[in-house]
């Protein structure tokens, strides 16, 4: 894996998250900064202040990267929405918004302006019900197979990465999701890899927790000394990460 720079502190969760996919989508790909600039319409120094958090990252290069990867661009497209909605700003590429309508007694439209903002928010409130839970689309087998979405009664390999100094395993990069026996999906595949690397392994990597899982939250927690009710929260997630 590449020895990239840490992200600026200043850089808001989404944006850190776009650019930590974008930084595994060329790191799995091989391509150095001066191949990357070669097959896309970027500089190399283009490519590094946006791969070091220096520069927001244009919608055109999300797009342009998915491409020379040969990876499916629709997720980071929506990330990058929901990160350019929350900066207020937009990179060029949205279409200007329409001014608004005179008022009038009788029916109005409603802004595009507000349209474009809704459809944001959306997406925004997408990432937090768990539509896009974690990064799982990056993640071992998966991203050769193409699957996307988790898929209950399969197992899944775990990566062993490093970024900024915290452990992932290419499921998820949730550091406060709270889980519990019943729970499942990509974050539960997470903490069981997350598990599994720090001794703890609960049996298959299924992404369902059941009461195997639980037992092994629970030793994990035991062993650092925290609160062993066997469920994963923020304090777990920070030993889990280390």
């Amino acid at each position: 894996m590449s020895r990239w720079k840490e992200l600026p502190l200043s850089l808001g969760d989404r944006e850190r998250e776009l650019v930590v996919q974008l930084r595994r989508l060329k790191d799995r790909s091989g391509l150095s900064l001066a191949s990357l600039a070669a097959k896309t319409s970027y500089s190399r120094s283009s490519w590094e202040r946006y791969l070091n958090g220096k520069l927001p990252v244009p919608r055109g290069a999300v797009e342009e990267l998915t491409r020379v990867c040969g990876a499916e661009p629709t997720r980071l497209l929506a990330l990058h929405e929901v990160v350019t909605a929350s900066a207020g700003a937009s990179d060029g590429d949205a279409p200007p918004a329409a001014p608004a309508p005179a008022p009038d007694p009788g029916p109005r439209l409603v802004p595009l302006r507000f349209a474009v903002g809704g459809a944001a928010l959306a997406v925004a409130a997408a990432f937090g019900a768990g539509l896009f839970a974690g990064s799982a689309w990056w993640g071992g087998e998966d991203r050769e197979r193409g699957v996307y979405a988790y898929e209950k009664g399969r197992t899944y390999d775990c990566a062993d990465d490093r970024e900024d100094g915290a452990r992932y395993a290419g499921y998820s990069l949730t550091r406060e999701a709270l889980l519990d026996r019943g729970g499942s999906g990509w974050e539960v595949v997470e903490a069981q890899c997350l598990l599994k690397q720090a001794g703890f392994g609960a049996g298959a990597v299924d992404g369902a927790y059941g009461e195997g899982t639980k037992k092994a939250v629970t030793r994990f927690q035991r062993a650092r000394g925290l609160v062993d009710d066997g469920i994963v929260g923020p304090d777990t997630w920070g030993e889990l990460r280390k």
